[in-house]
């Protein structure tokens, strides 16, 4: 599917969807638990039914329904061995290989996109070396065997998803383990995340000094109901827009929440927005926007939208700490750079950072934009070409379903121009 983008200018209010990285793991708690689970959930999306199709094979029965999701948890069922299609989904992958490992299941793990080419050697290594039988080092791969308790060892900054899927099934073991970090972490507000739904669920993780302790012999205890949280990492694109644009209302967005990509908002305020806190959500107007430098280590899902905003600044823009994005489901600093190049706007890519320059020299003629099947590259460009007033084709657009499929109905809403064909 392709998408013509207009020039538009959008404004107006949205309710954000619920948190794709809060729904994974209040799945899997959920499959975990003593009892069933009732997860109010607004909106769905590729990633999310992965983690579901994956549970459901382990063993656990979903029901889902507008609005809800029922969780029946998998101890009753007598599945001894699963395939777990991840989809192109990383959390699905990386959480639920130690759970798997943890469950003493014969496992085929498989996956599409760019997944298979994503690391994961660090935490093979580490299952290995703790009692799981792996075949392979990179999807597919056949895992048997159980884990065992004891110290863990992983870095910090290659992926919080490694640390995350640890802490779920470490929880399970009736020995005590610890994952001692070698280097700081990243993306911490996905740690974070993890351990707040942890604790939902009745599981208690100690953490200590570049580590975290996880007591044996715990259990998931079902709330009964919980409810997903708004999603900051989709509500970015609505607030960056509403930076560059005017005025937009995001409903459903928590000022408290542990999602690191809620920073979105005090960028924007750098940026020269203006913020207005509400009660359900936050209000962004535009402002004077101009230049800054960005860390990207603790946010790199926003790198693209915030390279889009970057475009609409006067000045520089530098963007450092981004490295890890090559890695993602496109290689997004290659991806934005080429992308707002053949908009019009100067940008200097370096192996760790991106470096953008305001102000354009807007092309002629319509442009075709690689999307690269990457669902953050789609959203990022559609708003880059509707507030810079270039009419582009986003070629394969339908990679937004990953994670927030109703996305362009959102965008025509709220005033954007987009047609497809």
């Amino acid at each position: 599917m392709n998408i013509k983008i207009g020039k538009g200018n959008l404004k107006g209010i949205i309710k954000v969807i619920s948190s794709k990285s809060n729904a994974h793991r209040l799945l899997i708690a959920a499959a975990l638990a003593d009892r069933p689970t009732k997860i109010f959930l607004e909106g769905w999306s590729d990633d999310i039914e992965a983690t579901k199709n994956c549970m459901e094979a382990l063993g656990c029965k979903i029901l889902r329904e507008e609005g809800t999701v029922e969780v029946s948890p998998l101890w009753a069922a007598e599945t001894k061995e699963a395939v777990l299609d991840c989809g192109e989904s990383g959390s699905t992958l990386r959480f639920l290989l130690p759970v798997a490992a943890a469950l003493s299941k014969q496992v085929f793990f498989v996956g599409h996109g760019r997944l298979p080419e994503r690391p994961i050697g660090v935490l093979l290594k580490e299952l290995r070396s703790h009692g799981s039988l792996v075949k392979g080092d990179s999807l597919p791969l056949e895992m048997t065997g159980s884990i065992t308790g004891g110290i863990y060892t992983l870095p910090g900054n290659i992926s919080s998803q490694f640390i995350t899927g640890l802490l779920f099934a470490l929880s399970l073991l009736k020995e005590d383990s610890e994952i001692r970090l070698t280097t700081a972490i990243e993306s911490r507000g996905y740690i974070d995340m993890t351990l707040e739904t942890l604790k939902d669920f009745g599981v208690e993780i100690e953490e200590r000094e570049c580590s975290f302790f996880v007591k044996g012999g715990q259990a998931f205890r079902s709330p009964g109901e919980i409810w997903a949280e708004g999603d900051w990492s989709g509500g970015a694109f609505w607030v960056a827009a509403g930076a560059i644009g005017g005025d937009i209302t995001c409903k459903g967005l928590r000022q408290a929440s542990c999602q690191g990509d809620k920073e979105i908002v005090s960028l924007m305020k750098r940026f020269g927005a203006k913020i207005l806190w509400q009660e359900d959500g936050v209000r962004v107007l535009a402002g004077t926007l101009k230049g800054i430098t960005i860390d990207a280590a603790q946010i790199p899902d926003l790198v693209p939208i915030l390279c889009t905003v970057a475009a609409m600044a006067e000045g520089t823009t530098m963007i450092y700490n981004a490295g890890r994005l090559r890695m993602k489901e496109s290689d997004r600093l290659q991806a934005m750079a080429e992308g707002l190049q053949s908009l019009g706007v100067g940008v200097t890519e370096q192996p760790e950072s991106i470096t953008i320059t305001g102000g354009t020299q807007p092309p002629s003629e319509a442009v075709v934009l690689d999307s690269y099947d990457d669902h953050r590259i789609v959203m990022s460009l559609a708003i880059a070409a509707a507030a810079l007033g270039v009419e582009a084709v986003i070629e394969r657009a339908e990679a937004v379903s990953k994670s927030y499929p109703t996305f362009f109905a959102e965008f025509v809403r709220l005033g954007g121009a987009a047609d497809v064909f």
